[in-house]
């Protein structure tokens, strides 16, 4: 029925589309509003990244609705994604602080409704996911000179960003933020567990092509970005970290283990080692790793814990539908439950985090999305003969499944610059699936 009142409205406008230079072109700037988006998020703050993925939207809606037999498709994984926003758009209407939770929401609109604006731009221009795959290559390049540029100045921390109380001044951290706005390193952090992947998407992507100038280029660039993350100090993201190595390790096995196993094993353990070295070596990496299992002793992970009780209790006692979506929303009834004299803006872990605002009902619907996910991307990485499939495909699983596991101790997968290359990725999936269920 909805599909019919769409196809009505394309015949009404049949003679706009004919007649019009820019709707038969619509496609080249619904792809320039998209990279728009990713490059933007680089000095922006999140208003005007939110400004351009809103356009993106509205391009896409004036494309469905003026271009003839277009219409969306949806796949599984995409109609959890429907069930969650529809969740949330309940427990807005249920939110004691409706204006607060008003905002929250609409950002979660334009979260979802960018990824399946970008979704359907892929599933009719699979040509362009390279271009995509590197643009976020390329943000993560330039965060990660500007980034080690500020490791190298020692740049100041604009906040208390590390407990320094029983250490030794060598062990101090300078922790870098780069340009991403509000400055703040574990955003940062999160930022290149989010796109390194990409690079190492690219690196894989040039090798296969014989562009072996361009992938050596990759590879120096992708060194450059794990050193950066280190420079973080965001100890969410190392072992975000060793999850992306230990996934890609793993699919790239699918191609190398039986005919180069001795080489596989020595690269390995060249990573282990040099991880290992820098470890033992620099020590205020060190102090900032062993930090990590400080537990109580240290005052950021005391404060973690005791925003976890408080938020399991505001769970508890709004298990239903939440308290409404948003941090805003989030600040204002944690005041009522927090153990500390200190505020906090989240629930320091994404699924916490959901359940809080949303109620149960919305944790089950976004686990259920990624489990869908999980299994579609994985059945194509095993089963896809084509190289380059399983090249980007693996790129947005392994950025997909390290930005979850971040999210287990933070929640920086909420802002805007991480958000919208985690639905990117979600997009990608998407896409490959659909060309992936034509083939079948």
């Amino acid at each position: 029925m909805f599909s019919n009142i769409i196809y009505k409205v394309q015949d009404k406008l049949k003679i706009l589309y004919d007649n019009s230079l820019f709707l038969q072109n619509i496609d080249i700037f619904i792809l320039f509003s998209i990279i728009s988006v990713l490059v933007s998020s680089l000095i922006f703050d999140s208003d005007y990244i939110g400004f351009i993925a809103l356009v993106t939207i509205f391009l896409t809606v004036v494309k469905i609705l003026t271009k003839q037999r277009e219409n969306f498709s949806f796949n599984t994984f995409e109609i959890f994604i429907i069930l969650y926003f529809m969740i949330v758009l309940i427990s807005l209407a249920g939110s004691s602080l409706f204006t607060l939770s008003l905002k929250g929401f609409l950002k979660t609109f334009l979260y979802v409704g960018f990824y399946f604006s970008t979704a359907h731009y892929l599933k009719n221009n699979l040509s362009k996911i390279p271009l995509l795959i590197f643009t976020i290559a390329f943000c993560i390049s330039f965060e990660s000179v500007v980034a080690l540029l500020q490791n190298f100045s020692h740049v100041e921390a604009i906040s208390t960003w590390q407990d320094t109380s029983g250490l030794n001044p060598e062990e101090v951290m300078t922790r870098v933020y780069g340009t991403l706005k509000p400055f703040n390193p574990n955003l940062l952090g999160g930022y290149f567990v989010a796109g390194i992947p990409s690079l190492f998407g690219m690196c894989a992507y040039f090798i296969f092509h014989n562009k072996y100038k361009f992938a050596f280029i990759s590879i120096v660039l992708s060194l450059l970005s794990v050193l950066a993350l280190f420079a973080t100090g965001c100890r969410g993201a190392y072992l975000a970290l060793i999850l992306i190595l230990a996934l890609t390790f793993i699919v790239s096995a699918k191609f190398f283990w039986n005919s180069y196993k001795k080489v596989y094993l020595s690269i390995i353990g060249g990573a282990v080692a040099l991880f290992t070295t820098a470890l033992i070596f620099v020590i205020s990496l060190r102090a900032r790793f062993l930090s990590i299992f400080a537990m109580r002793n240290d005052s950021s992970n005391s404060f973690r814990f005791n925003v976890y009780q408080s938020s399991i209790q505001m769970f508890k006692d709004n298990w239903l539908l939440g308290i409404g979506v948003g941090n805003r929303n989030f600040r204002e009834i944690y005041g009522l439950y927090m153990k500390t004299g200190f505020d906090a803006l989240s629930a320091y872990n994404i699924f916490l985090e959901i359940a809080v605002e949303s109620g149960i009902f919305a944790l089950i619907a976004f686990l259920a999305f990624l489990i869908v996910l999980v299994r579609d991307a994985v059945k194509i990485i095993l089963n896809s003969i084509d190289i380059e499939t399983i090249i980007f495909i693996s790129a947005a699983l392994i950025s997909i499944l390290a930005l979850m596991f971040h999210g287990l101790v933070d929640t920086v997968f909420f802002r805007p610059q991480i958000q919208f290359i985690f639905w990117i990725m979600v997009a990608v999936v998407s896409a490959y699936k659909k060309v992936n269920n034509l083939l079948i």
